[in-house]
């Protein structure tokens, strides 16, 4: 997203106020960039989750850290749903599968099932009924005013995109699992739960512990070389 600065004289809606910010060692952004990356890079998707219990306070922690992501003109154009109610899991699975029967089954292409066959993936999901909780996270296509009119948004693909990342890392941090699960199509969501016609189901993540004879396929992350480039 481009970092526009305000045109000169332009109205602003809130006043700037300094940054705080505290320049730390060298030596310890080193040892804190390594420490974080050793941490995300041990983590892994898994799709199979204990129903052991986690508390809600975990949940919200995430939630806030997702909170924290930067946006399209800080229109923050997200709403997260956590989903504990097993009456209601029940439901979005049943749903879920029955997108994903028709998805597997002929709606997809071949080279999409081809890519996906390392994975393992299949229609069925128990996860959305064994992690004991369902966090749903729905990008707002655009605002609604309190008179009812339309506001337009910016960048919202990408915003939720980073707010998810950040969900993700905080789950991870905090010695949880989740899997980013995105059922075709999931129009679904936004009538079991009850959102409206401006937010759009976009990631579907059950979280949890994993089961304790988990599962991960055999596979590997591009090594550094096969993803940046300097100049």
């Amino acid at each position: 997203m481009p970092d526009r600065q305000p045109t000169p004289g332009a109205s602003r809606a809130h006043p700037f106020v300094p940054l705080e910010f505290q320049r730390i060692p060298l030596e310890t952004s080193r040892a804190r960039a390594r420490a974080f990356l050793e941490t995300m890079d041990r983590r892994r998707t898994t799709r199979h989750f204990s129903t052991d219990p986690v508390p809600r306070e975990l949940i919200e922690l995430a939630i806030r850290t997702a909170g924290t992501a930067p946006s399209g003109a800080h229109q923050q154009p997200w709403t997260f749903v956590a989903v504990s109610d097993p009456a209601l899991k029940a439901e979005m699975r049943r749903a879920a599968e029955e997108e994903e029967q028709a998805f597997y089954r002929g709606r997809a292409p071949e080279d999409w099932l081809e890519a996906l066959a390392p994975l393992g993936t299949d229609e069925h999901k128990p996860h959305l009924t064994d992690a004991p909780w369902v966090v749903v996270l729905f990008r707002q296509s655009h605002g609604v005013d309190p008179d009812g009119s339309k506001r337009t948004f910016y960048y919202t693909q990408e915003s939720c995109g980073i707010a998810a990342g950040f969900f993700i890392a905080a789950v991870h941090g905090m010695g949880l699992v989740t899997l980013s699960h995105t059922p075709s199509p999931m129009a679904f969501l936004g009538q079991l739960l009850g959102r409206p016609a401006n937010e759009k189901a976009m990631l579907v993540m059950p979280v949890g512990y994993p089961a304790p004879d988990a599962k991960v396929p055999d596979i590997r992350r591009k090594a550094l070389e096969q993803i940046a480039v300097w100049r």
